[in-house]
């Protein structure tokens, strides 16, 4: 995939490798072709649902990438630690993290299961802290530069009835991206989080209308995201340009979180 297309050298990522967990739909297959597309070799990470995530590396490869799939639940540390030595193997090192990974289980809370609650944890906090903690041991081990991005969401800013499981989650990883970059600021690693309004996904095809509608409502430039505008900012803060930004957290909102 030619990254030469009168890319500054300060955006290209030819030599590059890159991890993006939930990379098979929606918002992380974005970032995954965006990343190969500015020349970084991609690993797709899934949980569920290979064939979308082969999907993906073939059409990263048709237009002259480098990609590989690459299945394990970022819940599971064991099967993170396994992970991570595949891609490495595979891309031959990992200087790059996107955490895209998460679920939505949206309740009002007096009605919540606590299932739910623990399913929330378990994958949008405990699986960004796990592959966060691999991706900075692997960095650092190296005494490598690197980007992690943890995807986040507004909601984890500023709240939303009926999600506040789903919330605190969101919340939980603003404050981790925050921690963990003061954590490593004196070595080369970078590490920030984007939080994005609606975001028109296959997702929003099992929301009903009216619902999409009052989430639109909220945002001022009047319409939800395109994955792809999410994946440019993602280019962005895992390229040299972003050297002097970490632990921020960058609103993706249309305008809905001005602050």
């Amino acid at each position: 995939m030619d990254a030469s297309n009168a890319l500054p050298a300060s955006l290209d990522l030819t030599g590059r490798r890159a991890l993006v967990t939930g990379g098979s739909r929606g918002i992380g297959r974005a970032i995954a072709i965006t990343l190969a597309a500015r020349g970084a070799a991609v690993a797709v990470n899934y949980a569920r649902g290979e064939a979308a995530a082969r999907e993906v590396v073939a059409a990263i490869e048709d237009a002259g990438g480098k990609a590989v799939a690459v299945g394990f639940d970022v819940s599971d540390a064991d099967a993170v630690a396994a992970g991570f030595k595949q891609v490495t193997e595979a891309l031959g090192g990992l200087d790059i993290l996107v955490n895209n990974a998460g679920i939505s289980i949206d309740a009002l809370l007096m009605r919540a299961k606590e299932e739910d609650w623990e399913t929330l944890q378990r994958v949008n906090l405990r699986g960004t802290l796990l592959c966060s903690k691999a991706a900075t041991r692997s960095l650092l081990r190296a005494k490598a530069s690197g980007r992690i991005i943890n995807i986040t969401s507004v909601v984890g800013e500023q709240g939303n009835a009926g999600q506040t499981m789903y919330a605190a989650t969101k919340a939980g990883v603003i404050g981790m991206t925050k921690s963990l970059a003061k954590e490593v600021a004196d070595t080369e690693i970078r590490i920030n989080s984007i939080a994005p309004a609606v975001i028109q996904t296959p997702m929003l095809e099992q929301v009903s209308q009216e619902t999409i509608d009052y989430m639109v409502s909220k945002i001022p430039v009047g319409r939800t995201g395109k994955t792809e505008e999410v994946a440019a900012l993602v280019h962005y803060l895992s390229s040299d340009e972003c050297g002097f930004a970490t632990g921020a957290c960058f609103d993706i909102s249309g305008g809905r979180a001005t602050y």
